[in-house]
């Protein structure tokens, strides 16, 4: 198998080194670049920040149910999964994908009163002139209010977005108190998400500039969805390393404690926190889809938009998809680097642990069942997707670790079988383990037994798949 040619990046960091000076600069003038787009909605005081955002249209929704009679704006509010704002604390190991994350994001800061008003699109003074609130049916009026909420949202997410980049990337002192590859890694691409999301504005505001009647969202939302991916995927996918990393900084670095302290209790942040901005962009790309949802549940049927809303709609999907995979890949590659510190090949030539495609499977104590002496010993399994670790737990420095006895690739050289256990006089929950043994290259049968039967059930259909 092939070693593994991951980056900083793809390892979430772990050694800064190997990002070069010429990496950074060259980011730098990427960043300055995505910033020279500069865009100022004509919306602006009209919205809150993204972190109050939702909280406000819930109660904007339920003071308009009766000016819109008894519309319905579901676009509003979004599913069970994301009924609060996501701002991310700490994340712990055991957060397996994207989905985990969203709701580990969803432990909320003490909520800042909303210092601006939203508005729906009913009450803009062009739409209230056009006239069309007394020729629109109550279904059009409703598809209205949801494509001028994707703008209105977008219109929210620029103003925290702004924030994050003007008071925390761009803050003098933090840069100071930091290397460059820690404020590099800790802020990510977010300058260049900030001036994809101006760009997208744009483009939404200049279709409402042409028509108050809203139509073809769904293209401009195509046509941006390329950018999206560009920027949106490496920065969702280095969010794990990113929480870990402001944590760090925080329990470690007095003066970026102080710096931050100081950048939240800026009247413009609204008493929101560092953490609380960094999550924006995981916020904002799962909030898309969903919005582009509920405009096709209101679209009719043989409109001719449904086909590029189904496109549009799918495109952020698979946006969001890749997020999933980058995420679940940097989860992947964490452990293997954990667990490489771990395991001890002792005299035997070490297995590399971090090659490209590996993951682990599970992992779990076993008593083997030692023939000459009649008695048992705990043995510890790690099963990966290519390889099958057998060792014993070992202490050195007040740490533990793992003496690896055996190792043999999987599934080729592995296989399992049931036994009489009573006749072999063994644990009702043993197996035999047979393996062709990677280092010695000798065939070897083990009698395991699992702790429970349910942990034998797991281990026996796991070593039986069949790759």
């Amino acid at each position: 198998m092939d070693q593994c040619d991951c980056t900083n990046e793809d390892i979430g960091g772990h050694d800064g080194s190997s990002d070069s000076l010429e990496e950074l600069q060259d980011s730098r003038a990427a960043e300055e670049e995505e910033l020279s787009v500069s865009f100022q909605s004509k919306y602006f005081n009209l919205y809150p920040l993204y972190q109050d955002y939702q909280d406000y249209c819930v109660q904007a929704g339920r003071d308009d149910l009766n000016k819109l009679n008894k519309v319905l704006l579901c676009s509003l509010t979004i599913p069970q999964e994301l009924q609060t704002p996501i701002i991310c604390h700490g994340l712990s190991a055991e957060d397996k994908s994207f989905q985990q994350l969203s709701i580990a994001a969803n432990i909320c800061l003490a909520k800042a009163p909303p210092v601006r008003c939203s508005t729906l699109w009913q009450d803009l003074e062009e739409v209230k002139a056009s006239g069309l609130l007394r020729r629109l049916p109550d279904r059009e009026i409703r598809l209205q209010e949801l494509m001028f909420e994707l703008i209105g949202s977008e219109v929210s997410y620029l103003n925290s977005l702004t924030i994050a980049v003007n008071h925390f990337h761009a803050s003098k002192e933090l840069k100071q108190s930091l290397t460059p590859m820690e404020h590099h890694n800790l802020f990510s691409n977010i300058c260049q998400i900030m001036a994809a999301s101006q760009k997208f504005l744009m483009d939404l505001e200049g279709q409402l500039e042409e028509s108050v009647l809203i139509s073809q969202v769904e293209d401009i939302v195509l046509q941006h969805c390329p950018e999206f991916h560009r920027v949106y995927v490496p920065y969702v996918t280095n969010m794990r390393y990113q929480e870990t990393m402001v944590n760090q900084l925080l329990q470690q670095n007095r003066d970026f404690l102080h710096l931050i302290k100081n950048i939240e209790s800026h009247k413009d942040c609204q008493r929101q926190c560092l953490k609380s901005f960094l999550v924006l962009p995981f916020q904002r790309i799962t909030r898309i889809k969903l919005l582009l949802q509920s405009i096709l549940k209101q679209t009719k049927p043989d409109a001719d938009s449904i086909s590029n809303l189904e496109k549009a709609i799918a495109a952020i999907h698979e946006i969001v998809t890749e997020c999933d995979k980058g995420v679940q890949k940097m989860e992947h590659i964490e452990e293997l680097v954990y667990l490489d510190r771990m395991l001890d090949f002792g005299k035997m030539k070490s297995v590399p642990l971090v090659v490209s495609g590996r993951f682990l499977l599970h992992q779990g104590p076993m008593r083997q069942r030692n023939v000459r002496i009649s008695c048992f010993s705990n043995v510890y399994l790690h099963l990966f997707n290519d390889l099958l670790v057998i060792s014993s737990k070992k202490y050195w420095f007040q740490h533990a670790g793992f003496t690896v006895t055996v190792h043999a690739e999987f599934p080729r050289h592995v296989k399992v079988e049931h036994v009489q256990t009573e006749l072999l006089g063994l644990p009702p929950d043993s197996f035999l383990l047979h393996l062709y043994t990677s280092h010695t290259r000798q065939p070897t049968t083990m009698k395991l037994a699992a702790e429970t039967r349910s942990d034998t059930e797991v281990w026996m259909k796991l070593l039986q798949c069949k790759r």
